[in-house]
């Protein structure tokens, strides 16, 4: 008898280990990689860094560094339509064998516009360097910009520029995630964005060129994202930086839309000139194996209940508190909203947003997925709190889990029948619970969920009937707001 009660036990953990691990969060992807030293893929809307292989080593830029001369420049400049003139410094002053495409020479002119067509597209670094005496009065005082600018945006492995163009320095490096950041900031710059995904340019005469020139982008993802015959045809690739030195090897940034989602691409030394495939494959993997969640859809916290959010010496009830609309979270594509982790933050960095009071930190196995910022409707900050949330009704249910605890279910009973028949019933009772134990557990979390949303629903009614708002009256506020929001990037 000993030695089929032993067995019947084997057989219950068995079935709890198996509803442990059916049940457990899904491991975070990482069967991928590339050829060059370096790689990453950041999402845009949350910040999640979906892939990253050896991302925080400082290494040569070379000519992506001209993405962040172009924001600089953009942030600094009031009238694209200025006239630059270039100096014999910014013409000849330049790495030798650097090349001059164009043949620009001292005297020559153009607007800021097509200087940084110019730049970005046809990486020149005589243009880079006009650029920056035109904004800065020196290429030293516009590389102090750019050093303040990298700081602004929160680069954290001590990346350094250098000068305006990417030329190889000893003291210019940049690691895979700093890069990303910087690209980041760049493409949510609608200007930044429209110039890296433009495929062609002209520049008017010059010395050289008494009729002026026209050029195409260089990097190859963007000139043939329409152009299925080419080994580049990558469709999602919207705009980008190229750059190559012989001791930066290629160096490539990618910036890439699909269903609604926006993702940048950094991939630093490759010398096998796998820099376009090994985008393609980091871009594909975060694309196909990994989807945003809305944050003020799914949820609930801090925004419904009776409990208040303390920060400082404000107090805050839920009803006074709503979500950024825009607020997404990263996670692998067979995970839910509830398999993340949160920790709410009061201490506030200088730059937040208007209105906001808190911010809502995510995570998904110690790895950083996204955050959303708590922003007061009280009614003197409904005028100027930035982008206030909201959270649209849907149709169906979203993904979502519950919590279960797996059991034994021997209980104290007494062995009347043979052994033989204990030992059937018990394995035939473990097979019949591992067979439906699924079914009854994804049910009961489809049920869980359905009534979480609908729970959802009627608070938020409830909280906008609490500050005076028609649901219409506050999604065509959100709307407005999120217009002005993009405006002004």
């Amino acid at each position: 008898m000993r030695k089929i009660g032993c067995m019947l036990l084997s057989l219950i953990m068995i079935l709890n280990v198996f509803l442990v691990t059916a049940f457990a969060k899904p491991e975070w992807p990482k069967d991928t990689g590339v050829l060059s030293e370096a790689g990453i893929v950041m999402d845009m809307d949350s910040g999640t860094v979906i892939f990253a292989q050896d991302i925080h080593t400082l290494r040569i830029p070379a000519s992506i560094t001209k993405l962040l001369t172009a924001l600089v420049v953009i942030e600094n400049t009031e009238d694209l339509d200025a006239q630059v003139t270039f100096s014999r410094d910014a013409v000849y002053n330049v790495e030798s064998g650097s090349g001059n495409k164009f043949s620009l020479d001292e005297g020559d002119t153009m607007s800021v516009r097509e200087c940084l067509d110019v730049m970005v597209l046809q990486s020149s670094n005589q243009a880079a360097n006009a650029l920056a005496e035109y904004v800065a009065g020196s290429r030293s005082a516009f590389v102090d910009m750019m050093n303040e600018k990298v700081k602004e945006i929160g680069c954290v492995d001590g990346s350094r520029f250098a000068n305006p163009s990417g030329l190889n320095d000893d003291s210019q490096r940049v690691s895979a995630y700093d890069m990303a950041l910087i690209a980041r900031a760049v493409f949510q710059n609608p200007l930044a964005l429209e110039i890296s995904s433009t495929k062609r340019a002209s520049i008017p005469a010059t010395a050289h060129y008494p009729e002026g020139a026209s050029f195409s982008i260089e990097h190859q993802l963007v000139q043939n994202n329409e152009n299925p015959d080419s080994e580049y045809y990558f469709p999602s690739a919207k705009a980008g930086k190229t750059g190559w030195t012989s001791q930066a090897g290629q160096t490539l940034v990618t910036y890439a839309e699909r269903d609604g989602r926006r993702l940048v691409a950094v991939t630093l030394r490759s010398t096998e000139k796998t820099h376009y495939s090994d985008t393609m494959t980091i871009l594909e993997f975060a694309f196909s194996r990994f989807k945003n969640v809305s944050i003020p859809d799914n949820e609930v916290d801090y925004v419904t209940g009776t409990t208040p959010v303390l920060t400082g010496e404000e107090t805050y009830q839920p009803s006074e508190l709503t979500y950024d609309a825009s607020a997404v979270i990263t996670l692998p594509l067979d995970a839910q909203f509830t398999d993340a982790e949160k920790s709410l933050a009061t201490d506030l960095p200088e730059n937040h947003p208007e209105g906001a009071v808190a911010r809502l930190n995510y995570s998904y196995n110690d790895r950083e997925i996204g955050s959303a910022w708590l922003i007061s409707t009280r009614p003197k900050a409904v005028d100027t709190a930035a982008t206030p949330g909201e959270i649209p009704e849907k149709d169906g249910s979203q993904d979502g889990s519950e919590s279960h605890k797996g059991g034994g279910f021997l209980g104290g009973f007494k062995f009347h029948i043979s052994g033989t028949l204990i030992l059937a019933a018990g394995i035939l009772a473990a097979a019949g619970i591992l067979c439906t134990a699924g079914t009854i557990v994804f049910r009961k979390r489809r049920q869980a969920e359905q009534e979480r949303l609908r729970e959802l629903r009627q608070k938020r009614r409830q909280r906008l009937a609490d500050i005076g708002f028609t649901e219409e009256e506050f999604e065509r506020i959100v709307e407005e707001r999120r217009r002005q929001r993009e405006e002004n990037f």
